[in-house]
């Protein structure tokens, strides 16, 4: 591609180096991806590169922060608000689960991440403005189940969402060694669907408002 061309088209570019990249890291994690390999594959050359992203570690950041923005957009841009509180809650958690099943580039990338204990993450000055959304609509759904005596009134809703996408997010990432440890494929449907099922029912059943006299508090015994 000349160089002419590219920058007649900077975004265009640019939306095809971090396509190239997310293959390139997904495979190969930071260490591994090759700058050079990146750049052949989005069509440009290293020095484009360098210049919308500074470094590969810029670049790196970059489609972390690409990713878990389409993740927020998507789901907290969601309609929840005619559902019955429970009815939203369901919904919110099946979107969400269904997006980390048909992303596992995204998995890869967040599992490798963690591999570095975040600290590329945490240069990030845009990340934590996405999240903002996604919580915001737990929030209101948890506000709205309380009001209408459906929920209890304690919740919150970082702690939540947080519990919400690790019941998915284990079964998902952990897919391939769970199934050699425990014979059971949950990639497949009729085990997804059963532990989904499972799953929902245990958030709807912390949620549920306290009867009087009753504490459902958990009781801590002595070890």
């Amino acid at each position: 591609m000349s160089e002419q061309r590219v920058k007649r088209d900077p975004e265009g570019t640019r939306r095809r180096i971090l396509e190239a990249a997310k293959e390139q890291f997904t495979k190969l994690g930071l260490a591994g991806a090759r700058v050079d390999a990146i750049a052949i594959a989005a069509g440009t050359n290293e020095r484009m590169l360098y210049y919308y992203f500074t470094s590969k570690e810029g670049l790196y950041v970059a489609v972390l922060e690409a990713m878990y923005l389409q993740f927020a957009e998507q789901e907290g841009h969601s309609d929840l608000s005619g559902l019955r509180p429970p009815d939203a809650i369901r919904e919110l958690a099946r979107s969400i689960w269904t997006h980390l099943r048909e992303n596992p580039q995204w998995l890869s990338l967040v599992n490798n991440e963690n591999l570095h204990e975040g600290r590329y993450l945490d240069r990030s000055n845009k990340l934590r403005e996405t999240i903002s959304p996604v919580v915001d609509l737990v929030r209101v759904t948890l506000e709205r189940g309380a009001a209408a005596g459906e929920f209890r009134p304690d919740i919150d809703p970082l702690d939540f969402y947080v519990t919400l996408v690790g019941m998915g997010y284990y079964v998902v990432s952990n897919r391939f060694t769970i199934a050699a440890f425990t014979g059971r494929n949950y990639a497949e449907r009729r085990h997804e669907e059963s532990i989904s099922a499972m799953h929902v029912d245990m958030l709807l059943a912390y949620l549920r408002p306290v009867l009087p006299g009753a504490d459902n508090r958990p009781t801590t015994r002595p070890i």
